[in-house]
């Protein structure tokens, strides 16, 4: 789409969005903090797998960066969400 790093700066800050809106789900307690913790560890070890199947298969960065990048926007749009 547009130049790698533009790209790869873009997931950062998408990132670091997420980061925060799962800090603050977290800290709110509850249910919605203890279903979001849960989620997070299994879709950690779900995308490493993923990655490494990947890398295995010879996949370019540029493909890697690109499923990362999916993930990330899944999440910050999920989270922008009130919490459910």
């Amino acid at each position: 789409m547009f130049n790698p790093w533009v790209d790869l700066s873009l997931s950062i800050l998408e990132a670091q969005q997420v980061i925060w809106l799962r800090g603050m789900r977290v800290a709110s307690g509850g249910k919605a903090a203890e279903r979001e913790a849960k989620l997070m560890i299994s879709e950690k070890i779900e995308a490493a797998g993923r990655a490494t199947v990947m890398l295995a298969m010879g996949a370019s960065a540029d493909k890697l960066a690109s499923y990362y990048g999916g993930k990330i926007r899944a999440n910050r749009k999920r989270l922008s969400r009130s919490p459910g």
